[in-house]
């Protein structure tokens, strides 16, 4: 069992596809939630991913309703600018859930206030507005492995 990487409504083709290649190098797998701003079939995602695509465990889901009901159980950690606790201030356990948002909007915010408990942000300036969604990800998730003694990898 590993971690679990969830993108809701992702737009940018480039981002998802390099955090399918981060997925593939960590064996987290991959939650698309739509309606994606891309087709899977987009030549840059494929070219972002490189040739790793075959090593992904990638899920789609119409709506995050039905990715709740295919991960019962299952802590989410929603990652936001808004939220009030770094990321590092949470212990992760392997099979935990980290979700984020579209680019140019994050996360709705009826699940940022359903996952209120577990809103997480990067630390960053306070003039700027945020990292890069695929460096969002691969930051979080290699916090969480970290605490876990990075299961699986070498």
């Amino acid at each position: 069992m590993s971690f679990h990487i969830v993108l809701v409504e992702p737009e940018i083709p480039y981002n998802t596809g390099n955090i399918a290649r981060t997925c593939a190098v960590t064996g987290a797998t991959l939650h698309l939630v739509g309606p994606l701003g891309f087709s899977i079939e987009d030549r840059y995602l494929k070219r972002a991913g490189l040739d790793y695509w075959d090593q992904v465990h990638v899920h789609l889901h119409d709506s995050f309703a039905k990715l709740e009901a295919a991960l019962p159980g299952r802590r989410f950690f929603c990652a936001t600018t808004k939220a009030d606790r770094s990321y590092t201030d949470f212990r992760y356990r392997e099979g935990d859930v980290l979700v984020f948002g579209k680019e140019t909007a994050g996360l709705p915010q009826e699940i940022l206030e359903k996952y209120r408990d577990t809103n997480i942000r990067i630390p960053m300036r306070a003039d700027t507005r945020s990292l890069n969604l695929s460096n969002a990800a691969a930051i979080v998730l290699y916090e969480a492995l970290r605490q876990n003694g990075f299961p699986g990898l070498t």
